[in-house]
């Protein structure tokens, strides 16, 4: 039996895990990947492989019908995000598959708050420029009595918003399905975005990305906001329209922007975003701890050795 693993996190730690799928005979096949596999590159290797950790890679119907052909049994979805998955295809195809909920909602939210204030008292601007030689002080923005704008009250979403609370702000949550959490937790819960859109210095996106909400920040919405407004995105490049932001940029419109996450990952050398020193960008590593790692791996093979009734 084999089983591909191709999730990056869990593929740098997988000599911590290796010895569960040795102990029940399993060989494990663990691909150099960077951040994802291609389709193609799937189709080859998928219908040799009799399960599949998946990560972000293109976990498409395409993909999964290959995998069926051959010899693939089951799979799951490493992490929380399933938005590169069509779960709708694997069941279709009868392959039983699960992501692994709620494993990194504290890591994550400790990443966007970094970034929150990071941006508000520009820290990182200032650790470049001091390892350039230059000794620069400007000047921030205090936080106390902002208005944050945190789209997405999921497991990231409100563990985010318990920590900005600390911060003395003002949080409107924006969820539809989440109005009794949010007040349960003491934020203004918002039904209809962008509704009182206007009002935040600051926008923090930990939503899921489905159809409603891909660029859901566009030109649209970014002229509804104040001159001026921060953004900070830690779920998904896709909700952003990088176009509109790198125009609200160059324009002032939007002062700055954190982004963990792209459009295109990872980010292309010729982004317009890269001209930006005001920004702050990631790798699409908030939830990389070893302890989160270890959590989620764990859960996955937990759940992967359940589909193949391994005990």
């Amino acid at each position: 039996m084999k089983v591909l693993i191709t999730c990056p996190p869990m593929l740098r730690r997988v000599d911590e895990f290796r010895h569960f799928f040795e102990a029940k005979g399993i060989e494990l096949v663990t691909p150099d990947v960077v951040q994802t596999l291609t389709e193609e590159e799937l189709l080859n290797i998928l219908p040799g492989m009799d399960a599949w950790i998946i990560g972000d890679d293109p976990a498409t119907e395409r993909v999964f019908a290959a995998g069926k052909a051959g010899k693939l049994k089951a799979a799951v979805k490493w992490g929380v995000g399933v938005d590169n998955v069509d779960f709708t295809a694997a069941k279709k195809l009868n392959i039983p598959i699960s992501n692994t909920p709620q494993m990194f909602g504290n890591e994550v939210a400790d990443v966007a708050i970094a970034y929150f204030t990071g941006l508000a008292r520009q820290t990182y601007r200032i650790d470049r420029e001091v390892r350039k030689g230059n000794w620069i002080k400007p000047a921030g923005m205090s936080l106390s009595g902002k208005t944050v704008a945190l789209i997405g009250l999921g497991d990231i979403g409100l563990a985010t918003a318990r920590r900005l609370l600390g911060f003395d702000v003002i949080v409107n949550g924006y969820d539809p399905y989440a109005k009794k959490t949010a007040e349960e937790i003491g934020i203004q819960a918002i039904l209809n975005f962008p509704d009182q859109l206007d009002k935040a210095d600051f926008i923090i996106l930990t939503c899921a990305l489905t159809p409603a909400t891909k660029h859901i920040i566009n030109r649209e919405t970014i002229n509804l906001v104040k001159d001026g407004v921060h953004i900070v995105n830690v779920s998904r490049g896709p909700l952003i329209d990088e176009a509109a932001l790198s125009d609200a940029l160059l324009s002032g419109k939007v002062a700055s922007a954190a982004l963990e996450v792209f459009e295109t990952e990872p980010l292309p050398a010729g982004s317009p975003l890269r001209q930006f020193e005001q920004c702050i960008f990631g790798t699409h590593n908030g939830s990389n701890t070893i302890e989160a790692v270890r959590r989620a791996s764990m859960k996955a093979i937990e759940l992967l050795f359940g589909f193949l009734n391994i005990s």
